[in-house]
């Protein structure tokens, strides 16, 4: 997740969601969406009381809701956060219907509603046809030889299209205080290099039926069959290579093997192959005195590729990436079958989702923060904000408390710790000073055109943050997402407005309830800072050791027990979690309800309030944690998700907490040697 997760090398939702394409819907619907059903921020209901807590306490907590919420057939998944996201879009989609109509509008609400508007008139996108398509199509086959490979990259990289590798910009691991440019490893069309490299029977399979469908989406841009089986296993080919250069994601992991900075010389020589002056002009790039290489093994093998690799393959290749790219919002045949492969055949999804949640997806992708004022006026506000933060400030006492109690770490580590905790910065709901978004053109019926401008208006906006300090109040995410996640680089938490609904805060409820869910999901975001990768930065956001070699040896032997516990269980079928993938996860999930548990005692200061719905506070703390982690999956997305997500299923992200947990066993009186009770519990924080 992003939610939970945190890392800025692996950029993933806490929610996770599957980015497939939308079916069609006639017309454009002016009338008023219906309003989805708040859902409370704890419901008996959702439990299943023949169920042994001691047992299994998911079930216990979830059996209920899992029983009455079969996956839809348009998701691959659903589980709480999918419903608040889908009544956040309910409500999205209110607010742009209003913005589309044509009268008087504010610059931010003609853009949001034009876009939207555009996005949903089907008939004028198939009506259009690959038209759209073509001027960029006839630029890839108008190369005349590989030095003009440079010139594509970049007008593809600017379109918004995963070629060959990634460029942008981020905080320099050595000097947060400054951006500089990065290049990273990319070009894949499948979600994972493992998919390419792995030779079981599934994955053989999924490579061929990958293969078909990157052949039959050439052939709808009007390529003959041949030539179009043709093409698609040279982009086979070049992505398996690819594949081969890049770094796996629990190597990724490791801060030390994402940072390799480097001047632009440097660069050269490493792939002299490219022209990288030329493709630096193309993208309009600042000045650049250094950048990160992240993956310079990555750099060598595509450097090889580019000198082995005749012109005509590299067309092939860079057609699928623009097609690929661009296939969400073209026509309804190319949307047909981009679901039919990362739809049906990738997550096991049954349908395509309603056109309307694709565009509004789309628009919070390209306007979010244009988007989520409206929506923060809606369903947050100020006073929403100001209740957050009192939580958080419970949350940090709590942590604090934390770090100073700890046996195994000493004093020296310990008073570094507390100066990085009290350094975190804590954003919440939204922005302080909200994105502008003038110098974007987003025009009506023109729903491609738009979709590529947004992508270089982005594109530009990062590179031009190359070489300038940073803005520290930025936000990675827009307001109306259910998501949160600390960045390492920034030493912040961000929380968006979309986030702080039921069932994750609910004023409503009483404060073990929502210390439970939001407070467990603070503690995690503040737990994320002193995890296997966030406790490599210090207070400042820089890649320094701050340890004591004594700390730093008990520290793993406690996230070794961690790996040790999670990898044991089973995802799918005979596919266990991968324990080190997802450390950070479980260690800040571990951390979280710990540190929420204890912000709770506190806030009642030595008092028992009265059993609510025949359970006492503590009891709710851990049963508000399980329910918004219920969730049913596909077998497909469970498998796909064991391999690229640094998040555990819910279901392991509740009974793996509370098996660790000796006041969990206290709570439920659970006895020595329960399912729920581990032999050897597992702590960090």
């Amino acid at each position: 997740m992003r939610l939970l997760k945190t890392f800025v090398f692996t950029v993933l939702p806490l929610s996770f969601a599957l980015a497939v394409a939308a079916p069609r819907v006639a017309g454009f619907d002016q009338g008023q969406p219906p309003r989805a059903r708040t859902t409370p921020g704890f419901d008996v209901s959702a439990m299943d009381r023949a169920a042994n807590p001691c047992t299994d306490f998911y079930q216990f907590a979830c059996g209920g809701w899992v029983a009455r919420n079969p996956v839809p057939p348009d998701q691959a998944r659903w589980g709480r956060f999918d419903e608040l996201q889908e009544r956040n879009e309910m409500t999205l989609r209110s607010i742009l219907e209003k913005a589309a109509a044509p009268a008087a509008r504010d610059a931010n609400t003609q853009k949001i509603g034009d876009y939207y508007a555009s996005c949903m008139d089907e008939a004028a996108i198939d009506a259009k046809g690959i038209d759209p398509l073509e001027a960029e199509l006839d630029r890839i086959g108008a190369l005349h030889d590989k030095s003009a490979l440079p010139d594509e990259l970049a007008r593809l990289h600017s379109l918004g299209a995963n070629a060959l590798f990634t460029f942008g910009s981020e905080q320099d691991f050595k000097d947060a205080t400054q951006v500089i440019a990065v290049a990273d490893q990319g070009g894949l069309g499948l979600p994972d290099r493992d998919y390419y490299l792995k030779d079981d029977a599934k994955s053989v399979e999924l490579r061929n039926q990958y293969l078909a469908h990157v052949r039959r989406m050439l052939a709808l841009t009007g390529e003959s069959e041949q030539q179009a089986a043709e093409d698609a296993q040279a982009v086979m080919d070049i992505e398996t290579a690819l594949a081969k250069g890049s770094l796996d994601r629990v190597q990724r992991r490791e801060p030390a093997n994402m940072y390799h900075k480097m001047t632009k010389g440097e660069l050269a020589s490493l792939s002299p192959a490219l022209d990288w002056n030329r493709y630096l002009v193309d993208v309009q790039a600042p000045p650049i005195i250094s950048l990160n290489v992240t993956v310079p093994d990555f750099f060598k093998a595509a450097d090889e590729l580019v000198k082995s690799v005749d012109l005509a393959r590299w067309k092939s290749y860079l057609r699928w990436q623009l097609v690929h790219a661009s296939a969400p919002i073209l026509p309804k045949r190319f949307i047909d079958e981009n679901f039919a492969f990362y739809g049906r055949t990738l997550t096991g999804t049954k349908e395509l989702r309603p056109r309307w949640k694709r565009c509004v997806q789309y628009t919070d992708n390209d306007l979010g923060f244009a988007l989520g004022k409206p929506f923060v006026e809606d369903t947050f506000g100020a006073d929403g904000k100001a209740r957050a933060l009192k939580m958080v400030a419970a949350l940090e006492k709590a942590l604090e408390r934390d770090i100073r109690d700890l046996r195994w770490m000493t004093t020296a580590t310990k008073k570094q710790a507390l100066v990085k905790l009290e350094a975190i910065a804590n954003k919440i709901g939204y922005p302080d000073t909200w994105r502008d978004y003038g110098r974007l053109e987003i025009v009506r019926g023109d729903a491609l055109g738009n979709s590529q401008r947004a992508n270089a208006f982005e594109f530009c906006r990062q590179l031009d943050k190359i070489g300038k300090p940073v803005e520290r109040g930025e936000w990675d995410m827009t307001p109306p997402t259910v998501d949160a996640y600390y960045n390492p680089l920034m030493n912040d938490i961000n929380f968006p407005a979309g986030i702080l609904q039921p069932p994750f805060f609910d004023r409503t409820m009483d404060d073990a309830v929502n210390f439970g869910a939001i407070g467990a999901v603070i503690g995690h975001e503040l737990t994320h800072g002193f995890d296997d990768e966030g406790r490599q930065f210090d207070a400042k956001g820089n890649l320094r050791d701050w340890w004591t070699e004594t700390d730093a040896e008990e520290f793993q032997k406690r996230a070794e027990c961690l790996v040790d516990e999670y990898s044991r269980f089973t995802a799918v079928d005979d596919l266990h979690l991968n324990g080190h993938l997802t450390l950070g996860e479980n260690t800040a999930d571990n951390g979280g309800v710990r540190i929420a548990l204890m912000a709770l005692v506190e806030t009642l200061g030595g008092k028992r309030p009265a059993p609510i719905d025949g359970f006492s506070a503590e009891q709710r703390l851990f049963l508000a944690w399980g329910q918004i982690w219920c969730q049913n999956r596909t077998d497909e997305v469970a498998r796909m998700l064991a391999v690229t997500d640094p998040h555990s299923p819910g279901r392991y992200r509740v009974n793996g907490v509370v098996s660790n947990m000796p006041e969990f066993q206290k709570a439920f009186g659970c006895k020595v040697g329960s399912a729920m009770v581990n032999r050897h519990q597992c702590r960090v924080w």
